[in-house]
Formats: structure tokens, sequence, C-alpha cells
């Protein structure tokens, strides 16, 4: 209880206190009850009744209301049925009006007036319209309709934000048909403030909200629960899209939202026609770029525009840009050829029209002089250099340019190029930027880190030099097709890297490295070659190290090719089953050997290592690279902490060469593993200092008393996790690695020691799944004779096991922990059908509790907790010998412990209530038909605290009930 009162007190509260100040109004539970007219309610169906009426008067009479809510809370409990309400509420579902013959459509929102509408906060949020009662923190409701729930953690819990989001995953497994309403989703514990799309539950889809006013607290929830801001994130900023058939959705994340609005104001700008936004890859540049396009056309600001949309071929191969309907758009001309486009331009089309900048191709001057045509440029640091650039400025004179790039402008772009076209309205060359070192700090990418492969593997630095880094037509380039050219040049260096022998070695040592180090870890690589022939010539090489469904060449085609390549030739479809296979975990293919396709442009979080043996540079470089910073996160535990390239040229021993950009712009964009190694030493040095002494010298029982009695103050134990699971990240990603070597006993000893803590202080934690994939193995296979008898768990309850547990060669802080794991344990596995133990399992945890504050001695904790055990067992006997069913023999044990005389004689009228009511848990009717009874019960039995014992019971069997 104190923890749950905890995050009320200092979470919950000021949340519903800054979201009044904020323009919201409260409503304390039993009013929204009143109004959901009961448990199983949805909306709060007066509210939203009347504010259909009243923004669509002369439309909506009473009963076309009543009609729209059954309609709206009827919708299917899944995303299909999200999308309808999200629909609804951007006004594009329709009524029948009988006296006109003729559909219209209906407001739920008034977003022209946003003070038009009734916006309302409460807590404590209980539902029952579904298979398991859920309840929410905090619900905020638009019109009566609830839009965002909120589940708010203490700061003191360390895995806070962690399971809040658990909830909200269980909450669509649990209570669908409250989610389908449902539009987004918010956590915070207090230090940070996060939120995501209801229906997209993974990891990468929760945001963090930045506002850049925001520096506390409260000034997070005002910024975010402004509402005028929720309406538009719930309207403009939140997207579905449909893809190969399946439906999904993304809400904006704050540099997006900021980014689309800057956008919108330039365009509005009549003296300003550029911009140029820097979002660093990985960062969701396609979903802006949709949102701009959207705004653009359906504002009447912009006078029924033309939109033009310029993307590359692996945008357009993505197929999103193909089916831009399915994200909302009415008129929608995806150009076939040159003349298409021109004949679109022309002829004045109004709407969106989505090409490639190679159509522009002496495409005439001056095709369209109206300046309400807006070209939305993605990539766009290499689309529109050169003569394309020209001709598309020059067939659309006075239309505004909005650039979009994933990499930031180089040193030899200033003044022309990229800089030049777009960023030349700006001070310092950007509209709006978000740059790699915001993203990594947001969890929106993942830090990357890299190793020079051994000597024997790299290039000729001076050849490298000569015929790469130092010519100045591989400065600033912008595109694999540009880098090749530079490539085909440079004779010597192409030898160097294609030498057979040479090829054969790195395949050997690549196919180690991957077993070892990247496939314990369950991820994914690539291997970029210098050329289409270099793939071909690795594969073979690849075969003889690792089974060769591990690898998959993927190249793009010539006519001329030669046999030997050939033979990697791809159809599209087969393409296409690689690209897919390679993105599902556990699959084959693990490695893809290519060298220009899929190295900018193709998305697959689940890579995590690039074996790089082609010369790279600049932004192609930044691309490349960018393709292993994609956060990934699964069901089985998997979740990537960062990416990983090994550089077989050399490219890295001068990163400043390689990467002509400012300084500030590159910050934090890969740092060698020499870096995560020193800083692995000063962690360890600290274990060695901080927490292994516990232990030393001591023997088994005695290291484990000292530990649990150490780590009985909460704020060490979150200190001791924190410290852990940074060292344990640094550990994934170096093992296994000879520098470890002196450090793998007292690592392993560390392991051990978070294990115990978690598994005896933190109920309900899954230990497994507590460590990563190669600490967990070292864990199980070096297990130390120190925590043998802490890990041993106990699941019968009976004397033998309270007599072995309470053996006096143990200490008594052992005893304790080990009393609590087989309370819990039992309970956990024994309640559902012997009730009964719920309530011994509830007054465990508050021993537990009062021990861990210090409130309780040792002693005492172990006579009290020994006493839980002792009655257990007696209800076992007892409950063997009763006739009672299980729910009526919790009751009556409940009651006698109380010392109720006629306890027998109420939990059998209660039984029959049960049997009466079989659905109470989900239908609000019936649990008031079992309250009821329940009280009558307890009145007949002649107890004093008929309220008391029936709120002790319904809970009881609420909780067996879930």
């Amino acid at each position: 209880m104190m923890s749950a009162l905890n995050e009320r007190e200092t979470v919950q509260n000021p949340i519903i206190r800054y979201a009044v100040e904020a323009g919201w109004t409260y409503l304390p539970p039993d009013e929204v009850l009143r109004m959901r007219r009961g448990e199983s309610g949805i909306v709060l169906h007066e509210i939203l009744e009347k504010q259909l009426q009243r923004l669509n008067n002369g439309i909506v009479d009473h009963l076309k209301a009543e009609e729209i809510v059954r309609r709206l809370i009827s919708v299917y409990p899944n995303i299909e049925g999200n999308f309808q309400v999200w629909e609804y509420l951007n006004g594009l579902k329709t009524v029948f009006i009988e006296e006109e013959n003729r559909e219209r459509n209906v407001q739920l929102l008034d977003l022209n007036f946003p003070e038009r509408n009734l916006f309302h906060v409460t807590d404590e949020f209980y539902f029952a319209g579904c298979a398991k009662p859920i309840r929410a923190d905090l619900v905020f409701f638009i019109n009566g309709i609830p839009v965002i729930i909120t589940e708010a953690k203490s700061a003191t819990r360390i895995e806070g934000i962690a399971e809040a989001l658990d909830q909200i995953r269980r909450y669509h497994r649990e209570g669908p048909e409250l989610m389908a309403v449902l539009q987004l989703y918010a956590i915070t514990h207090l230090l940070k403030f996060y939120y995501g799309a209801t229906w997209n539950t993974s990891r990468k889809g929760l945001y963090n909200w930045r506002d850049e006013q925001a520096g506390d607290f409260e000034t997070l929830v005002k910024t975010f629960f402004a509402p005028r801001r929720i309406l538009r994130v719930l309207t403009e900023f939140t997207l579905f899209a449909r893809k190969d058939g399946e439906l999904s959705k993304v809400v904006l994340r704050p540099h997006q939202i900021r980014a689309t609005e800057r956008i919108i104001k330039r365009a509005k700008d009549p003296e300003k026609k550029h911009g140029l936004v820097w979002h660093t890859q990985g960062s969701g540049k396609t979903y802006t770029m949709i949102t701009v396009a959207k705004r653009l056309l359906e504002d009447p600001a912009f006078s029924n525009p033309t939109v033009l949309m310029l993307v590359d071929r692996n945008e357009l191969e993505q197929q999103l840009f193909n089916n831009l309907e399915a994200v909302g758009f009415g008129r929608v001309q995806v150009t076939d050829s040159r003349r298409h486009l021109y004949e679109l331009l022309s002829n004045d089309y109004r709407g969106l029209i989505v090409s490639m900048i190679h159509k522009f191709d002496n495409i005439p001057a001056s095709v369209n002089m109206r300046d309400n045509i807006y070209v939305l440029v993605d990539e766009a640091h290499r689309t529109t250099g050169g003569k394309l650039g020209t001709y598309l400025m020059a067939a659309l004179p006075n239309a505004t340019y909005i650039g979009f790039t994933g990499t930031p402008i180089d040193k030899t772009s200033h003044g022309k190029g990229t800089f030049k076209v777009f960023g030349t309205d700006d001070p310092k060359g950007y509209l709006d930027k978000y740059s790699i070192r915001e993203s990594i700090e947001d969890g929106t990418t993942v830090p990357l880190h890299y190793s020079l492969a051994p000597n024997r593997f790299l290039v000729d630095r001076a050849t490298l030099e000569k015929e790469f880094l130092n010519l100045v037509e591989a400065e600033g380039v912008s595109d694999v097709e540009e880098l090749d050219s530079v490539l085909e040049k440079a004779i010597t260096l192409k030898n160097m890297l294609k030498n057979r022998e040479r090829i054969d070695k790195i395949a050997e040592f690549v196919a180690n490295h991957y077993k070892t180090v990247v496939e314990p870890m369950g991820y994914k690589a690539f291997l970029v070659a210098v050329d289409r022939e270099a793939c071909a010539l690795y594969k073979e090489a690849l075969d003889k190290y690792l089974p060769a469904e591990y690898s998959s060449v993927v190249i793009s085609k010539n006519h001329n090719d030669p046999p030997e390549l050939v033979r990697y030739h791809l159809t599209d479809e087969k393409e296409e089953q690689v690209r897919k296979a390679f993105r599902t975990p556990d699959s084959v293919p693990k490695i893809l050997i290519v060298t220009e396709k899929l190295l900018t442009g193709y998305d697959a979080p689940i890579l995590y290592c690039m074996y790089m043996d082609k010369p790279l540079r600049d932004h192609v470089l930044l691309q490349a690279i960018a393709r292993v910073n994609r956060p990934y996160e699964d069901n089985e535990g998997r979740r990537k902490r960062n990416g990983f390239i090994m550089d077989f040229v050399g490219i890295f021993d001068n990163l400043e060469k390689a990467l002509a950009f400012d300084s500030e712009d590159v910050q934090n964009v890969v740092e060698g593993i020499d870096v995560l190694k020193k800083r692995f030493d000063v962690l360890m040095e600290q274990g060695r200092k901080e927490y292994l002494p516990l232990m030393e010298g001591k023997t088994a029982d005695k290291a484990a008393e000292a530990i649990l009695e150490f780590f009985r103050d909460k704020e060490k134990r979150h200190e001791f996790y924190q410290y852990f699971k940074e060292i344990q990240d640094i550990y994934e990603i170096i093992s296994p690695d000879p520098f470890l070597r002196p450090f793998m006993s007292d690592y392993g000893n560390l392991a051990q020691m978070y294990g115990m803590l978690r598994g005896n202080y933190e109920a309900g934690i899954s230990i497994d799944r507590e460590f990563l994939r190669k600490t967990a193995r070292l864990v199980q296979k070096h297990t130390s004779a120190v925590f043998y008898d802490e890990q041993t768990e106990f699941y019968t309850l009976n004397e033998e096991t309270l007599e072995k547990i309470l053996d006096n060669n143990r200490p008594d802080t052992v005893k304790v922990f080990n009393l609590l794991k087989t309370i819990r344990s039992i309970v956990g596995q024994e309640s559902h059908h012997s009730p009964y133990l719920i309530p011994i399992g509830e007054r465990a945890e508050q021993i537990a509790r009062a021990f861990e504050e210090r409130q309780l001695t040792t002693k005492e904790t172990l006579k009290q907790l020994e006493f839980l055990i002792r009655e257990g067992i007696e209800g076992k006997n007892a409950e063997a010998e009763s006739d009672l069913l299980p729910e009526g023999f919790a009751v009556f044990w409940l009651l006698k412990r109380e010392g109720m005389e006629k306890a027998e004689t109420a939990a059998r009228k209660v039984q029959d209530a049960i049997k009466q009511f079989p659905y109470w848990e989900r239908s609000a009717e019936q649990k008031r038909g079992l309250l009821i009874a329940v009280y009558k019960a307890l009145i007949e039995a002649g107890t004093e605290h008929v309220a008391e014992f029936a709120e002790k019971i319904m809970k009881m069997l609420g909780r067996r009930a879930n």
C-alpha cells in the first residue's frame, strides 16, 4: 500500500493538478462511474450526447446522438476499431438524415474552436466490460470520449517505465473494448514523461516528451496536456497506414511535430521560399513529410494547392508512397514517366504528386507559375544536386521548396548544393534540426560503436588516402552511385580489397566473430563489400565457414553481367522474401552481403553489426552506418542497446577526415570499442571496492546474509541495479574478448549478486529476463557456491518445508527471504484453486515492506512469516476436510481468522450468491448483486464491521478471478 500511496501522492495527484491548471476539469471516479452507466461503460453518456447535439446543431438530435454513441462504443476491439474511432474524431464519419435523404458528416470534436470542447480527467478508472477488469491510474476525456490513458509510477521504481508499459500492453490484451476507443497513452515516473499511440506498444513506439521550455515535471505535464495541443496530436499528428493489408498506427515524436509546425509556418510566409530539415537517420522523416503534405492539402489557407513529394527509388519500393490513400490521402498521383509528370504540372493538377527527381530531366522551364505549389524533397543532399535540381527549380519558379535530409550539411556544401538550394532563408542553414546526439538521448536511435579489424586485414594507409580520402572529388560524396564512380578509378585500392587470399581470411574472421559475438545476442549483420564482384567472392568464401543459408547476396542486376554475378541475381519476389526473412528474428539469412543495394533506405531494426570492407565517407558513411542504429526490442527479452561496425578498411582510423561535417553535428556519431573497455575497467574497479568485499572471505550463508542486509536500503539497491545494468550492457557488446579474462570471476559474482537481489527483493521479477544473453550463459555455467542456497525455491506447503527453511545452520536474514519466496511461490501457484491463500500473500508483502523499511527486526519478521506459513498449512488441512467450494472456504477462512462465530454460515451464503451471479467479475450488475448478498450474509451473521469485511471478501474474490 505504501508504494501505491507514494505513486498517487507524488505523481498521480500532481498530474491531475497540473492538468486542471492547463484547462481540464477533474471528475471524481464516482461521478464518472455514474456517467458511464456502470463499470462496463466506456464513454460519459450525458456529456457526449449533449456535445454531439451542440456541435452538430440541426443534424444530430437526441436519438441520433444515442445512435452515434452506440456505433462508437461497438467498434471492433482491435486496431481496426481504433481506426474507426479516429475517423469519428476527425469528422470523417457520417449519419443519415432522413429529411434530407443523405449522409452528413458528424463532428465529435470542434477543431476550429477548441473552447467549445469539454475536457475532463479522472483517476482510478475501473473498467469491467472485458475478460479481466482493469484499473487505470488516469483517463482523459474530450466531450465524454476517453482519448488518453495514463500510468503513473513512483520515481523510486527503477523499472517504473517498463512496468507501466507492460500494464499498457496488458490493457490491450485484457481490455481491448476500452483500448479500441482510447487513442494515446502516457507513462511517467516523475523524472521523465513518455507517450505513444495505442495499438503500438513496442518500446520503440514509446517517445520521450520534450518541449523546448519544459525543464521540470510540471511544465512537461502542462505542455503535453495543453488542450489545444492534444486536439492536434489526436487528429493531425496521429497516422494510420496500411501496408501489405496490415494496419499500423503511429503518433509523431516531438521533433516531428515541431518540424511540421515550422514548415507550415514557412509555407505561409510569402517572403521565404526555402527550408532545410535535418532529422538524423532513423528519426522518422517519412512520416513528417506525409503529415506536412496532409496539412498543406487540407488547410484552406493554401487555396487548394499542389504538393509535390520527391522521393528516391528505395522509398517507392517500400510501397508506402505508392499507397498513400491508405494514410488518408484522397487525391494522389504517382508518376510513371517524365511525360506523366509534365502533364500533371502543365494541366495544373491540384493534390499530391509523388515522383522521383530524375523525371525532371530536360523538363521545360516555367511549366507551372503558381505560387501555391509546395515541393517536399527527400534526401535533399543528393537528389537536387547538379542539373536535376536546376531543371526542378526552373520548371516551378514560384514554388516553395522544403528539403529533408538524414545527414547534416557537409563542409564542402556551404554556399552551394543543398545549402544553396534549401538553407539560404535560415541563419544556420536549417529550418529544423534533430541531431544525432538528440536522437540517442531520446532513444530514437541507439549509440554506435566501432572496432578496427586486426592490422593484417586493413588496406595500405597510403593507398587509401591517395586514392580515396585525399581526393577532392570524394569530398561531400552524397550517394552510393557517386561513391562507386570514385572507387572505379581507385584501381590499386580495389585490387587490395578484392585480393582472394585477403577475402578468404576476412570471411573466416567474420564467421568466427558472428558466431561468437553477434549470433549469441540474437542479432543479424551486413557484410559490405567494395563492389558486386566482391560480394560474389565473399559469398563463396563465407560458405566455407558458415552454413550456406546463413548468408545471402543482395545486389543490383545488369544485363551484361557475367555468370558469376548472374547466379546471385534475385527476382523482385525473391528479394522481398530475403528482406522480410532478414528482419525476422531467429531465421535465415542472418548475414546480408551488399555493396549498394540496402546500404541506404533499408530499415531492419534487428541489424546490429556491419562488417565494413568498402571505403565510405561523408553522407554515404553516415547513411550506411545508420542501418545499425535502429532500436529493437522483442518478446524474448532482446533489447538492442547499440549498433556495431567492424572496419576492415581503416576509415575509422581517421574519422575526422572521413566525416567532413561540423564537429557539433556529428558529435557522438560513433565511438571506438576502446572507450567501452575503459568504462568497463572503471566500473569493475568500482565493483571491487564497493560491492565485492561484501562476500570476501565469507562462507556461502554469511555472504548471502551480508549482501541481503547491506541492500535492505532501497536506494542502495537501485544504485546497484543501475550500476550493473550499465556494466552488463558493455559486457554484452565486447564479449568474448581476451580483455575480459581478468574480470570474469568478479563480473560473474556481480551478476549473481544482482540476480539474488532482484529475486529476493523484487517480487514478481523474472530473473531469466533480467540478464542479457551472454551474461545469462555465464551465470548458468559458473554459478558460484556462494549463492547456491539462495537460489533454492520451495514449493510445497508442509511442515517439512518449514523445518528445512528454519534450519538453525542458516542466518536469520536468509531464512526471512526463503520464507518470503516460499509464500510467494505457493500463493502464485495455488491461490487460483485455493483463494484462502490470497490474504496470506498480502500480509506477507506487508511484512516484507516493514522489514525492508526497518520497521521490523529480523527476528520479528522471521516470527511473523513463520506464523503465516503455519496458518497456510493449517488452512490447507482444513480445506481438505471441508465440503465448501474453494471460494466458499476462502470466505470462511478469512472470517474465521477475524474471529467471527458464524463464519461458516456466512461463507455458505456467499458461496450460494457466487453461483447465483457467475459473471459478477464481468458484469457490473451481477457484481452489485453479489455485493448486496455479501452484505446481507455478514449482517445476518451478526458482524459489526460489515463494510470492512465485505470489502476484504470482494477484494479477495476479485484477485482470485484475475
